[in-house]
Formats: structure tokens, C-alpha cells, sequence
């Protein structure tokens, strides 16, 4: 039935923006729905029984869990246990082949096993990787430096594995089975305990001590001193939480909280770091860099085992000094047999406060990752020449803008180039290409060594000569505002290279075009200046994205575009903009955005970097070092790393929250900057006619790529970012080969 009004309404949320929807549990019952919405944020429902929960799956849209998983989107799959999650989806194999981190892994696996961050009493859980830190120097390619991963946390200590193992041999209790461990790896007052420093967990841990903060000794205080504890205390044996991994400010008293002193007098203040990790953020980057090293991935699924497998309970278990009190485990206990309501509360309050094991997943060993040897030997091989071929338009007019589409899977892959004067091309991109290390002198005919090249030109120009007019098929048409420089910015592509989307016009529109015509497609208006940029969020084929629009009236606006339709829609008939981003008092320059972050970043002419949500709300400022002023080019990884290029070769990089990492100044005029997907890595060209390969949070130059024949005005990576493509100013693209692997600190100390 519907509600037409409700009164004390606690929150809506539209149907149109539910992405996914999984089965959960609440206090070990299975009760629970949590709906994960297109703004990224979830919300968890807990019901009175388990039918009500298939009742409301019934009632909500057809998503399953989403797109990512591999599974199909039916509402079976959101009824589906963990287990046959597990079993349906084709994560492991991602892992396995190298195609997602140890880190995006572990998160599935947390996510499908029930683990969620609505309910700190199954906060997601990751493991404790490194054991030093102690020295000053932190040397990764030492496996001494590494935890086991094949053991419990209670029993990497010998000594304190065998009192576990006394007292579960010892045990003699009527009702309560033995168990190794009296207290858990991961309970909401460990979640707390780690984030205690951040909003909203500060106010959660007064409320659950009664409005103070504990004894200065207990709180988290030290990297070190809180590994020590795991190591040597009998009721320790915590694991760690995935912000360990990416969230420098848990570490930082930023609210000035007083948290006593110790016993030494010192006061608790930020947390100690180990003398390797000169800030927050390098402890966090190291840290994760370990979690991705090769001592990691190699033994990753023997922890798997442990939390999530078939080590989790059962004879297994203890053999593996893995065996957790009863009231941790799902099925120990059916709340709705308990018809005692004392009784009731009472089991409730200990699962509450005992911490819960997550869903078991697998009831065998879980495979191994695959090495990174056997999956691209290429790696290990003589490296191919940096320069893999260079086109040259019959136009000469200068290429600013690159985008690359280059998906096997795209019914046309292919590269999409736009010149100065606004002749477009598609390019079919090779997906059958291998370099050949090799020299090419065994290929003699043009064809075959045509067949050999990653790019062949757009044939609308190459056959240009014999037919009448052909570049009106590829033209923008004569409509751009002659106020504006037109740079790479100007232009965003579809995923298919079936729409290419212009700004510029003198009318204040943007357009989008068909290539395979160069018709107008649509005339989107909505800006009252020019507009001067455009970005489009992350996406494959099938799925919606946003696109931004920047312009000289100094506003940002985010629309919709629809795959279904492949137009920009609006709420009626017209196209209209899903937000308006003000904060700017001079025309806007750049603009990226990303939807999986939900933040738009933009710059504009001598004035701030803003970084918006996407919902138009202003977040923050990102301070410009002295002597920078006009910010030119951002660009922003999936990690939220953002890096700003302001005129005359500055750039500067910051974190997601804002926090500067380094600034620099390149005696270059720069006029791209490109990301690696990662964020790892930061490519930039300019008027020097060189491309540089720089690490991303120390702003070090890492490589140059030989000089191009003319200043380069446009940069993109192919898919599986083998390729690095620049455009010049000659109207030529220049393929370099890149391997990102080559300035990996692994792959730099073994080969």
C-alpha cells in the first residue's frame, strides 16, 4: 500500500537512484536489506523477520547487487546468500588474473560476507600487513618486514598461541563450547576505538562511555605501542579497518580534542607514527603499498581462509587457533525461539558487544593469486622502443583533444581526435596489436605492417582526395566564439565514440554530434556566458554518466546523460542541469568530475580550485601555493588523488580532503596532464614538445619520453594503459609505449 503522507518522515529516496540491494543480517538474524544509491551512500534496514525482507525486495527495482559483481540483476541475486555470491560472481578470477588490487578484493569479499559500514558491529575487516615499525628506513622487498598471513593475529606470538591453545583444551563449561579467543578481531568498540579522531565516531565513543573519553592509556595513541598490544595482550587481537588504507586524518587530532595524558605525562594528541612515515599520509601510502606488494598478494588467501573460509569454524578452525566465543557465529543462536524478553536482550546485548564473524563464504582453500610473472611475461622481456608509430593529418591544424575508446569489447574501437580548426576524426584503434620487440624490417609489404600498427587513420580523410567534400562529414561547423582558446577540455567523447560533445559556441550551448554524420545531435543551453569546459564522469557502455560544464559566467552546471537515449535529459521535455555549482567570481577554466567520488573539482581564471559535491553542495577550497594563481588543468584519480596545473608549468597535488601532498614548478608551459587509473602516476606535455612521466604524490619526474616533432596540446592512455597518445600541434598523434610497471618499487628492485 502507499503512503501518502507519513508524519516524522526520517529520510526518501528515489527509486530511480537505487543501484544495488543485498540480503543482510542484524544481530546474526537475517532480517536486514541494505540499498546502495546512485550517490553513493547505503542505507541498512533491519525488519521484524525474514519474510518482510523478501516482501520489500519484491517491492523495489530489479538491481541485484549492481553491475559490478558479475552477476545478473535480478532480485534473486539480492536474495542470494553470501555464499552463492561467492560462488556466482567472477571476483576471485578478477584477482586472481590481476584485473582488481588486494584492496578493491577484500572489499567484496566484506561487502558480499555482510560487512558494511552501517553497522559497526560488522564494520568491514583487513588485515594487520607490515610487522615493523620500528626503524627508520622501511624496506618493502624484506619478507621480516611482512606479517604472516597464514595465522590468526592470536597466534603469531608462540608463547601467547600456546596459553590460547591451554585454555581451549582446558575448557570444561556446560553450555559454552570451547574457544580460543574470549574477545573478537572486530567489534564496534575496536571501529571506535581506531576512530576515535574522526566525526561522527567521536561522538559514538562518548556516548558508549558515558559522555567521557577513556583512560589516556587505552586510547589509540601509537601505531607501534597498538601492534605491540595485538602481539602480547591476552584480550587484544584486533585486526584493522580499510581506513588504515586510505585515511590519513584518522590519525590527526584536527578538532583539537583533549584525550588526556599519559602516564608519562605526555599529552594524547595525533597518533605516534612509526619513525618510517614522515606524515599521515605517507604512513597511509605506505601502508597500502604493502598491502599490494607481491609478500601480500602471494599469501592473501590464507588470511581469506581464516576470516572468511573454510578456517572460519569447524575442525579447521582449531587447527588454526581461529575459534571464537559461540555468540560470534551466525546460527549459534535463533533470537526467535527465545521467548524470554530478559533473556532476549541479554543474548542481543552480548552478540552487540562480543563482535560477529562475517558470513562463512567457502568451505574449501581459497585459490591463490596468480604471479605477476606468469600473467605478462611482456614485463620481463626487452622493452619495445618508447616511440610505437606517429600519424599525420593532411590538415596540419593542431590535435587538442585525445580521447582513446579502445575497449575490445566496443562494436568500433577506436581514438577520437578534434584539431584547432574543429575537424574531428575517428580513428580505428588495432585491438589485435602486439608490439613486436623485434625489429619490423622482416614485414615488407605496407599492408602487413599496416596490419602490425596499434592506429589507423579516420578512412573519411585518409580517402579524402577522391571523393567530393568528405570533411564535411568530420566538420564542428564555423559556430565557436573566437574569445575562446579551444583546448582539450573543450571536448568530451561517449564510451562508443558514437557522440562527440562540444563547447565554445558563441550562443552560450554546448552540442552534442553525431560522428558517423557530424550532424547536431543536440543544442544544450543553460549557461548565461560562454561555455568553457566540459568533463564527464566515469562509465562503461551501458550506464549513465554526468557531464560538467564550465563556463565564463562563472558557474559549473552537472547533467544527465542517457545511455538509453544517448541525450542529455532533464526532469520534462528539455534538457536541464541536475545542479548548479556557484563559488567562482571569474570564468571557469576547468572542470573534472567523478562520479563514483561524487565530487566535481573546477578552477577558474585567476581565482580558487572548489571542489563540489555532485549534488551542488560546496565542500572546499584547495589553497593554491604562493606565487600560483591561475589554475589551467585538473585532473583527479578513482583515489580521490586530484593535481591542478596552473599557468607557466606549476602544478601542485592534493588529497581528496584538500591536504597539499607538494607543489612544483616545471620550466615548461604546460598544456595537458593526464592520470594513470590508479592515481600512481601523472603525464603532462606542453611547448617543450616533451612528454614526462612524474609519481604523483612527491611530484619526482620520473621519465621523458623522446621530444615530439611540436609542442604537444593533448594527452590519453589506451584502456589497458599500454598506450600513451599525444596530439600535436602539427597535427600529428605520436603512440608511445608505456609500462607503468617499470617505476614500480618492486619491479625496480628485482630487475
Amino acid at each position: 500500500q502507499v503512503l501518502k503522507y507519513c508524519d516524522h518522515l526520517h529520510g526518501k529516496w528515489y527509486f530511480s537512484e537505487v543501484r544495488a540491494i543485498f540480503s543482510r543480517r542484524y544481530l546474526l538474524q537475517n532480517v536486514a536489506i541494505e540499498i546502495f544509491l546512485a550517490s553513493r551512500t547505503s542505507i541498512l534496514f533491519a525488519f521484524p523477520d525474514q519474510a518482510t525482507v523478501k516482501k520489500v525486495i519484491k517491492a523495489l527495482p530489479r538491481v541485484g547487487v549492481g553491475i559490478k559483481y558479475g552477476i545478473p540483476q535480478t532480485r534473486r541475486a539480492s536474495m542470494m546468500s553470501p555464499r552463492q555470491l561467492m560462488r556466482s560472481s567472477n571476483m576471485t578470477q578478477k584477482w586472481q588474473r590481476r584485473e582488481i588490487s588486494n584492496f578493491e578484493y577484500l572489499m567484496f569479499l566484506n561487502t558480499i560476507a555482510g560487512r558494511t559500514y552501517n553497522d559497526l558491529n560488522q564494520y568491514p575487516v583487513f588485515p594487520w600487513v607490515l610487522t615493523n615499525y620500528e626503524t627508520k628506513e622501511l624496506d618493502l622487498s624484506l619478507p621480516s618486514n611482512y606479517r604472516d598471513l597464514s595465522k590468526p593475529i592470536g597466534a603469531l606470538n608462540p608463547s601467547r598461541r600456546a596459553y590460547f591453545e591451554e585454555r581451549f583444551q582446558s575448557w570444561e563449561h556446560d553450555s559454552i563450547p570451547p574457544f580460543h579467543y574470549g574477545t573478537h578481531y572486530s567489534t564496534a568498540a575496536f571501529v571506535l576505538h581506531w576512530m576515535i579522531r574522526v566525526e561522527p565516531m567521536t561522538t559514538m565513543f562518548l556516548a558508549l562511555q558515558g559522555g567521557k573519553f577513556d583512560y589516556p592509556n587505552r586510547l589509540f595513541s601509537s601505531i607501534a605501542l597498538s601492534w605491540k598490544n595485538c602481539q602480547r595482550d591476552t584480550s587484544d587481537v584486533k585486526e584493522l579497518i580499510p581506513e588504515f588504507f586510505f585515511l590519513p586524518e584518522m590519525l590527526v587530532n584536527n578538532n583539537r580534542y583533549r584525550l588526556g595524558r599519559q602516564e608519562d605525562g605526555s599529552a594524547v594528541g595525533d597518533v605516534e607514527l612509526p619513525p618510517w612515515a614522515s606524515s599521515p599520509e605517507e604512513f597511509i601510502r605506505i601502508n597500502r603499498m604493502a598491502l599490494e606488494s607481491e609478500f601480500v598478494s602471494c599469501q592473501l588467501h590464507q588470511w581469506i581462509d581464516l576470516i572468511f573460509g573454510y578456517k572460519q569454524k569447524g575442525p579447521e578452525a582449531v587447527r588454526a587457533t581461529n575459534v571464537f566465543y559461540y555468540l560470534t557465529y551466525e546460527g549459534s543462536v535463533d533470537l526467535d525461539t527465545i521467548t524470554d524478553p530478559v533473556m532476549r536482550d541479554a543474548i542481543e546485548n552480548q552478540i552487540r558487544s562480543f563482535g560477529q564473524t562475517p558470513s562463512q563464504l567457502l568451505m574449501e582453500p581459497h585459490p591463490p593469486r596468480s604471479s605477476a610473472m606468469h600473467l605478462s611475461p611482456m614485463m620481463f622481456s626487452s622493452i619495445p622502443d618508447d616511440v610505437c608509430m606517429t600519424i599525420k593529418f593532411p590538415s596540419n591544424s593542431p590535435i587538442c583533444h585525445i580521447s582513446a575508446n579502445t575497449y575490445p569489447q566496443l562494436p568500433l574501437p577506436s581514438v577520437v581526435t578534434v584539431t584547432t580548426g574543429q575537424q574531428f576524426a575517428v580513428n580505428r584503434w588495432n585491438t589485435n596489436y602486439a608490439a613486436s620487440v623485434q625489429s619490423p624490417s622482416y614485414v615488407d609489404t605496407p599492408q602487413a605492417q599496416a596490419a602490425n600498427q596499434p592506429l589507423s587513420m579516420d578512412p573519411v580523410l585518409s580517402q579524402a582526395s577522391n571523393s567530393s567534400n568528405p570533411t564535411l562529414r568530420r566538420h564542428l561547423g564555423d559556430n565557436f566564439s573566437q574569445k575562446l582558446t579551444i583546448r582539450s577540455n573543450c571536448f568530451v567523447t561517449t564510451v562508443d565514440s558514437r557522440f562527440l560533445v562540444a563547447c565554445g559556441f558563441w550562443d552560450n550551448s554546448f552540442r552534442v554530434f553525431s560522428t558517423e554524420t557530424a550532424k547536431i545531435v543536440q543544442i544544450v543551453f543553460g549557461h548565461y556566458g560562454v561555455v568553457t569546459c566540459l568533463s564527464r564522469s566515469e562509465c562503461n557502455i551501458t550506464s549513465d554518466c554526468y557531464i560538467a560544464s564550465g563556463s565564463a559566467d562563472c558557474t559549473v552546471l552537472l547533467w544527465h546523460w542517457n545511455a538509453r537515449t544517448q541525450t542529455i535529459v532533464g526532469e520534462g521535455e528539455a534538457p536541464a542541469p541536475r545542479a548548479t555549482l556557484t563559488g567562482h567570481e571569474q570564468p571557469v577554466t576547468a572542470v573534472v568530475i567523478s562520479a563514483e567520488l561524487g565530487l566535481v573539482v573546477s578552477g577558474s581564471y585567476c581565482g580558487p580550485v572548489l571542489v563540489h559535491t555532485t549534488f551542488g553542495d560546496l565542500l572546499r577550497s584547495l589553497e593554491a601555493p604562493n606565487g600560483f594563481s591561475s589554475p589551467e588543468n585538473i585532473a583527479m584519480s578513482r583515489e580521490g588523488v586530484i593535481v591542478v596545473n596552473y599557468e607557466r608549468g606549476h602544478i601542485a597535488a592534493f588529497t581528496i580532503n584538500g591536504k597539499r601532498l607538494r607543489h612544483e614548478s616545471h620550466n615548461d608551459n604546460l598544456q595537458c596532464l593526464l592520470l594513470s587509473r590508479d592515481g600512481e602516476y601523472l603525464m603532462t606535455g606542453g611547448d617543450k614538445r616533451i612528454v614526462e612521466v612524474w609519481r604523483t604524490f612527491n611530484l619526482a619526474l620520473l621519465y621523458a619520453f623522446p621530444a615530439c616533432e611540436s609542442s604537444v596540446r593533448s594527452l590519453a592512455l589506451s584502456h589497458d594503459q599500454k598506450f600513451l597518445l599525444a596530439g600535436l600541434a602539427n597535427g600529428s598523434i605520436v603512440i608511445f609505449h608505456i609500462d607503468f610497471n617499470r617505476w614500480h618499487h618492486e619491479f625496480q628492485q628485482r630487475y
